[in-house]
């Protein structure tokens, strides 16, 4: 299955990228797509000195881009002989110039290694929490210690049984589809976790006349009605992929009550994931959205690489 036909892989120069740069080239011939490789270079201010009074020039700021270019040819050498792969630098704050690099070459993947933020950064926004944010098309946040070939995958889905949103609905679709092709293509094993909560039972306890019976009651009635509609989740990814390949993944669903931001670091640990699958919740139209979201938080907890997905009809704020 083509999953992903034009890539955009952003260097993070930082860290050591040499196994997420594999992943990505290895996507882009598995999927017969593109490869653009990117990289974004500060803006050098035009009134600061040099030591010998001289100010800086153009000159010296396409001598930094040429740098960069230079370091964006060494990473990609290797795979020259496989694939041809587009090498691009620009100017200016890397996730506005990433994100309109997206919008201006209809990228559907955006595959970056993962930064190592101080904490100013992750408290008022890191170009990955921003990517995370405000980028159109699914972001693929790898780790250092990423694999070639992942062993275990694990998709997190959200829902309201109560309240079906065909918006959340299609988003879990993506999720699961887009895992069960990842953990086919890797020969991983596929699991699948939501994490459900009954938020009035403290209400009940306090205001009930037999407490302990109305608020098991009523805790065994929203579990029920998360495993029912879960159980129709499962059944639409053997009809996504097919029984063949369900039968071969044999995928594992599981159900925790308590805090996804909480649960799913949890599970992913247990589990041992290579990558953790899962949606923002961003709605159409919300600009500047969702600082601290469940997507933020997971990536501040866990140690393997997280694959975001935008749900459809999402609107970027970043504009060309």
């Amino acid at each position: 299955m083509n999953l992903f036909g034009n890539i955009l892989y952003v260097s993070e120069n930082a860290v050591n990228q040499e196994t997420s740069i594999m992943r990505a080239v290895s996507l882009a011939e598995n999927n017969q797509g593109n490869l653009t490789v990117m990289d974004v270079a500060p803006v050098i201010a035009a009134d600061i000195d040099l030591p010998y009074g001289r100010p800086i020039s153009n000159e010296v700021q396409s001598a930094i881009v040429s740098e960069r270019r230079k370091m964006l040819e060494a990473l990609i050498e290797p795979y020259k002989k496989h694939l041809d792969i587009r090498l691009d630098v620009l100017v200016g704050t890397t996730f506005l110039e990433v994100i309109r690099a997206v919008l201006r070459n209809g990228h559907d993947l955006l595959i970056k290694p993962a930064e190592n933020p101080g904490f100013i950064e992750r408290l008022f926004g890191s170009d990955d929490i921003q990517l995370l944010r405000n980028c159109p098309c699914p972001v693929w946040l790898t780790r250092e210690e990423e694999k070639s070939k992942y062993e275990h995958i694990l998709a997190a889905v959200d829902f309201n049984p109560d309240m079906p949103d065909t918006i959340e609905q299609d988003l879990n679709q993506q999720i699961l589809g887009l895992s069960g092709s990842l953990a086919l293509s890797d020969f991983a094993s596929l699991h699948a976790i939501h994490v459900w909560d009954a938020p009035a039972e403290a209400m009940l306890r306090t205001w009930a006349n037999d407490s302990r019976e109305a608020s098991a009651t009523y805790v065994e009635g929203v579990r029920s009605s998360h495993e029912r509609a879960y159980n129709r989740l499962r059944q639409q990814l053997i009809e996504r992929i097919g029984k063949d390949n369900s039968d071969y993944l044999s995928p594992e669903f599981h159900m925790r009550r308590g805090v996804a931001a909480t649960v799913i670091p949890e599970i992913a640990k247990q589990l041992h994931a290579d990558l953790v699958v899962m949606g923002t919740v961003a709605r159409t139209g919300i600009a500047g959205l969702l600082i601290g979201n469940t997507a933020e938080a997971v990536l501040e907890q866990i140690q393997c690489s997280v694959l975001a997905i935008k749900p459809p009809g999402f609107v970027s704020p970043v504009q060309l």
